[in-house]
Protein backbone atom coordinates (compact mmCIF):
# COMPACT_ATOMS: atom_id res chain seq x y z
CA UNK A 1 0.00 0.00 0.00
CA UNK A 2 1.71 3.19 -0.98
CA UNK A 3 1.28 6.45 0.04
CA UNK A 4 2.70 8.43 -2.55
CA UNK A 5 0.66 11.56 -3.83
CA UNK A 6 -1.38 10.99 -6.87
CA UNK A 7 -1.03 13.52 -9.36
CA UNK A 8 -3.07 15.24 -12.13
CA UNK A 9 -2.43 18.34 -14.00
CA UNK A 10 -4.08 21.77 -13.41
CA UNK A 11 -5.12 24.12 -16.31
CA UNK A 12 -1.10 25.77 -15.62
CA UNK A 13 1.01 22.59 -16.52
CA UNK A 14 2.15 22.25 -12.83
CA UNK A 15 1.07 19.09 -11.16
CA UNK A 16 -1.81 19.35 -8.83
CA UNK A 17 -0.71 17.54 -5.24
CA UNK A 18 -4.28 18.41 -3.45
CA UNK A 19 -5.18 20.94 -1.15
CA UNK A 20 -2.54 22.19 1.70
CA UNK A 21 -2.15 24.27 4.45
CA UNK A 22 0.60 24.77 6.45
CA UNK A 23 4.42 26.18 6.34
CA UNK A 24 6.31 26.85 3.20
CA UNK A 25 9.95 27.87 2.78
CA UNK A 26 11.10 30.60 0.44
CA UNK A 27 10.37 28.88 -2.52
CA UNK A 28 6.81 27.83 -1.56
CA UNK A 29 7.59 24.31 -1.13
CA UNK A 30 5.51 22.89 1.77
CA UNK A 31 8.28 23.04 4.45
CA UNK A 32 7.61 22.41 8.61
CA UNK A 33 4.72 21.47 9.83
CA UNK A 34 1.13 21.00 7.61
CA UNK A 35 -2.08 19.29 6.72
CA UNK A 36 -2.69 17.71 2.98
CA UNK A 37 -5.64 16.95 1.15
CA UNK A 38 -4.46 14.65 -1.51
CA UNK A 39 -6.56 14.32 -5.17
CA UNK A 40 -6.84 10.41 -3.97
CA UNK A 41 -8.72 11.51 -1.07
CA UNK A 42 -6.44 10.43 1.79
CA UNK A 43 -5.03 12.81 4.15
CA UNK A 44 -1.45 13.82 5.68
CA UNK A 45 -0.61 15.43 9.01
CA UNK A 46 2.67 16.29 9.90
CA UNK A 47 6.28 17.27 9.39
CA UNK A 48 7.79 18.02 5.52
CA UNK A 49 10.74 19.11 4.16
CA UNK A 50 11.53 20.63 0.87
CA UNK A 51 7.75 19.17 -0.71
CA UNK A 52 7.79 15.83 0.50
CA UNK A 53 6.96 13.94 4.10
CA UNK A 54 9.62 14.50 6.28
CA UNK A 55 9.96 13.39 10.04
CA UNK A 56 7.00 12.56 12.28
CA UNK A 57 3.68 12.65 10.95
CA UNK A 58 -0.25 10.40 10.42
CA UNK A 59 -1.48 9.33 6.88
CA UNK A 60 -4.71 8.49 6.67
CA UNK A 61 -5.94 6.50 3.38
CA UNK A 62 -9.10 6.49 2.18
CA UNK A 63 -9.91 2.73 2.74
CA UNK A 64 -9.59 3.25 6.19
CA UNK A 65 -6.00 2.09 6.60
CA UNK A 66 -3.27 4.54 8.82
CA UNK A 67 -0.10 5.05 9.08
CA UNK A 68 1.44 6.62 12.25
CA UNK A 69 5.36 7.18 11.89
CA UNK A 70 8.44 8.84 10.75
CA UNK A 71 9.30 9.37 6.75
CA UNK A 72 12.26 10.30 4.86
CA UNK A 73 11.70 11.69 1.61
CA UNK A 74 8.09 11.23 1.02
CA UNK A 75 8.85 7.50 2.01
CA UNK A 76 7.78 5.53 5.38
CA UNK A 77 11.30 5.11 6.92
CA UNK A 78 12.10 4.83 10.77
CA UNK A 79 9.59 3.73 13.13
CA UNK A 80 5.86 3.48 12.64
CA UNK A 81 2.94 1.72 12.82
CA UNK A 82 0.57 0.66 10.54
CA UNK A 83 -3.33 -0.49 10.53
CA UNK A 84 -4.52 -2.02 7.78
CA UNK A 85 -8.66 -1.80 7.02
CA UNK A 86 -8.94 -5.78 8.32
CA UNK A 87 -8.02 -4.68 11.41
CA UNK A 88 -4.76 -5.98 11.39
CA UNK A 89 -1.50 -4.16 12.34
CA UNK A 90 2.45 -3.51 11.87
CA UNK A 91 4.57 -2.23 14.33
CA UNK A 92 8.29 -2.00 13.79
CA UNK A 93 11.12 -0.83 11.23
CA UNK A 94 10.73 0.62 7.88
CA UNK A 95 12.91 1.79 5.20
CA UNK A 96 11.91 2.88 1.24
CA UNK A 97 8.17 2.27 2.57
CA UNK A 98 8.84 -1.42 3.15
CA UNK A 99 8.78 -3.37 6.21
CA UNK A 100 12.85 -3.62 7.17
CA UNK A 101 14.30 -4.57 10.40
CA UNK A 102 12.76 -5.88 13.81
CA UNK A 103 8.63 -5.37 13.47
CA UNK A 104 5.30 -7.18 15.20
CA UNK A 105 2.84 -7.73 12.69
CA UNK A 106 -0.27 -8.94 14.06
CA UNK A 107 -3.12 -10.43 11.67
CA UNK A 108 -6.56 -10.45 11.80
CA UNK A 109 -7.10 -13.24 13.51
CA UNK A 110 -4.76 -12.48 16.52
CA UNK A 111 -1.63 -14.35 15.58
CA UNK A 112 1.20 -12.60 15.84
CA UNK A 113 4.61 -12.42 14.23
CA UNK A 114 7.44 -10.91 16.25
CA UNK A 115 10.86 -10.87 14.19
CA UNK A 116 12.70 -9.59 11.20
CA UNK A 117 11.88 -8.39 8.40
CA UNK A 118 13.43 -7.83 4.71
CA UNK A 119 11.42 -5.85 1.90
CA UNK A 120 8.55 -6.26 3.02
CA UNK A 121 9.17 -10.14 3.80
CA UNK A 122 9.32 -11.95 7.04
CA UNK A 123 12.79 -13.07 6.82
CA UNK A 124 15.73 -13.63 9.31
CA UNK A 125 14.83 -14.99 12.76
CA UNK A 126 11.39 -14.46 14.08
CA UNK A 127 8.40 -15.85 15.83
CA UNK A 128 5.03 -17.00 15.00
CA UNK A 129 2.09 -17.42 17.35
CA UNK A 130 -1.18 -18.79 17.13
CA UNK A 131 -3.51 -16.32 19.21
CA UNK A 132 -6.12 -19.99 18.35
CA UNK A 133 -3.96 -22.57 20.21
CA UNK A 134 -1.10 -20.77 22.22
CA UNK A 135 1.74 -22.47 20.22
CA UNK A 136 4.73 -20.87 18.73
CA UNK A 137 6.88 -21.40 16.01
CA UNK A 138 10.42 -20.12 16.94
CA UNK A 139 12.70 -20.54 13.74
CA UNK A 140 14.07 -18.96 10.78
CA UNK A 141 12.12 -17.58 7.84
CA UNK A 142 13.28 -16.84 4.26
CA UNK A 143 11.79 -14.41 1.98
CA UNK A 144 8.18 -14.89 4.00
CA UNK A 145 8.82 -18.43 4.36
CA UNK A 146 9.46 -20.85 7.17
CA UNK A 147 13.09 -21.95 6.47
CA UNK A 148 15.74 -24.11 7.94
CA UNK A 149 15.76 -25.22 11.73
CA UNK A 150 12.96 -24.31 14.12
CA UNK A 151 10.86 -25.04 17.14
CA UNK A 152 6.84 -25.69 17.44
CA UNK A 153 6.19 -25.31 21.00
CA UNK A 154 3.35 -25.92 22.20
CA UNK A 155 1.64 -26.11 26.00
CA UNK A 156 3.07 -29.51 27.34
CA UNK A 157 5.76 -29.67 24.42
CA UNK A 158 8.15 -28.95 22.01
CA UNK A 159 9.62 -30.50 18.38
CA UNK A 160 12.95 -29.76 16.68
CA UNK A 161 11.99 -29.33 13.02
CA UNK A 162 13.91 -28.25 9.87
CA UNK A 163 12.09 -26.79 7.37
CA UNK A 164 13.29 -27.18 3.51
CA UNK A 165 11.64 -25.12 0.85
CA UNK A 166 12.31 -25.88 -2.57
CA UNK A 167 11.48 -24.01 -5.75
Amino acid sequence: MSSSDEESTEGDGLPYLGEYEGERNESEERHGRGRARLPNQDTYEGSYEFGKRNGKGIYRFKNGARYVGFYLSGKKNGEGEFYYPDGSKYEGSWVNDQKHGWGIYTYPNKDKYEGEWVNDKRHGQGTYTYAQTGSTYEGTWLHGKMQGSGQLIHENHRFETEVLIQN
